[in-house]
């Protein structure tokens, strides 16, 4: 993965990016990429986000023996421990 550094990043911005990656839980690093996403228009939007989610969801394979097992009864034997 690519690398960026920025030399004389000014004060106030960085700090902004702080307060904002701390509110909404995430490392400066991540907020950064979010901001730059925004900025440049290669954000994608919730929608195509869970299209896509959906979409790598429904190309899983899925073994035929975890289809088969029932659920309900494993959480009741859990349960029961």
């Amino acid at each position: 993965m690519p690398l960026l550094q920025v030399r004389d990043f000014p004060e106030d911005i960085y700090r902004k990016i702080s307060i904002v990656a701390e509110k909404e839980h995430r490392t400066i690093a991540q907020q950064t990429i979010v901001l730059l996403k925004k900025s440049l228009g290669l954000e994608e939007s919730n929608k195509e986000r869970r299209r896509q989610l959906v979409k790598k969801c429904n190309a899983r394979i899925i073994p035929d023996e975890v289809k088969l097992l029932n659920v309900a009864k494993l959480v009741r034997e859990d349960r029961e421990r």
